[in-house]
């Protein structure tokens, strides 16, 4: 208990001592020299201050001695900021000028400013005296925010993106027309029996949908969808139809729940599953029963499997010859290949899938 002004006043006895734990905190995170610690020593300030551990952590994005972790702690710094907070602006403005600090940064701008950073990363877009993951990156985000196609059929990741693919003259004439949002993307389309299956194959293909579904809701780039059952091109299907005789279930399968950038992570594929698509179906091949470089068959392949997915380079074909189009699978990197019945139909290859 202390006196103030007359009055007697309770102070919590922890409280001089939980400041000096937090000044000394402070000063640990600055002196650190090994990154391992430093991150703990970071997370156990965010866990404490929350929001408030911001000018420490924008302080050493200036100064720290560990550099690589000056922009590490960008992303850090953007989940603390709210939404519109101008007070931070001038930080992300400076921020985006440095080359250590440029890539995240320019999410803090839109965060922080919204539409009025646009100009400012239109110029970071356009400066070629920037690094090239840093203009594809101000492009990416300008993209999302403003609901323009800029990123249209591009990698999810701009880090990705090549020279070419920088979309500069629209973006100029975006600018030129005042900044105007976009109407963004349409999802792709899916076949109704997705909500109102009857068959055993529009139920085993809705169960899994039901799976991809939570992966989307976890992470989706509209620009590059993924882990979509949708309609497939009928373009695509005539190539698909012109090359092989597909037994009817998967035939049925792939024109009306063809995957698009379909990715199964499970305990079952140890690198995961890849489901292929209508439209990727025939290049697919490539590698397994077709040589691309001589552009011929591959002698040693059994004509009469078609790979449909892959799990680490482990081709799973359905069998031609088999009228629920069975599925067999191998180890590849063997000398030879050992296919071994998987799945005695592709309905029973979905439900396991699902």
């Amino acid at each position: 208990m202390e006196e103030e002004g007359g009055e007697c006043v309770l102070v919590d006895p922890n409280y001089n001592n939980m400041a000096k734990d937090l000044t000394q905190l402070k000063n640990d995170l600055f002196e650190e020299a090994d990154g391992n610690k430093f991150a703990r020593l970071k997370d156990k300030l965010i866990r404490t201050l929350g929001a408030d551990a911001l000018p420490v952590l924008i302080a050493y994005t200036k100064e720290g001695k560990l550099l690589h972790w000056r922009n590490f702690l960008l992303t850090d710094i953007l989940n603390l900021v709210n939404e519109g907070d101008a007070a931070y602006a001038d930080y992300f403005s400076w921020a985006v000028t440095q080359p250590g600090l440029a890539y995240w940064s320019v999410d803090g701008l839109l965060k922080t400013k919204g539409d009025a950073a646009y100009e400012q990363l239109t110029s970071v877009a356009l400066d070629e005296a920037q690094a090239q993951e840093v203009r594809a990156k101000a492009i990416k985000s300008l993209a999302v925010h403003s609901r323009q196609p800029f990123d249209r059929s591009l990698p999810a990741d701009p880090g990705h993106w090549k020279k070419e693919q920088l979309r500069l003259d629209e973006v100029i004439a975006w600018q030129q027309s005042g900044f105007p949002k976009g109407e963004g993307y349409v999802a792709p389309a899916v076949h109704p029996s997705l909500q109102r299956p009857v068959t055993d194959l529009e139920k085993a293909a809705a169960k899994l949908e039901k799976k991809l579904k939570k992966e989307r809701e976890k992470r989706q780039d509209p620009a590059s969808p993924s882990n979509w059952l949708t309609i497939a091109d009928a373009a695509d299907m005539d190539a698909i139809q012109q090359r092989w005789k597909l037994p009817e279930p998967y035939l049925n399968f792939l024109r009306n729940y063809s995957p698009l950038n379909v990715f199964i992570d499970s305990r079952k594929f140890f690198q995961g599953l890849h489901l292929y698509g209508a439209k990727e179906l025939i290049s697919r091949q490539d590698g397994y029963s077709f040589n691309p470089v001589k552009n011929q068959p591959i002698a040693d392949w059994p004509s009469q499997y078609v790979v449909i997915a892959d799990a680490g380079g482990d081709p799973y074909c359905i069998d031609l010859n088999s009228p629920g189009a069975a599925v067999y699978t191998s180890m590849h990197g063997t000398g030879k290949w050992e296919f071994e019945l998987y799945a005695d139909s592709f309905i029973k290859f979905l439900q396991q899938l699902a």
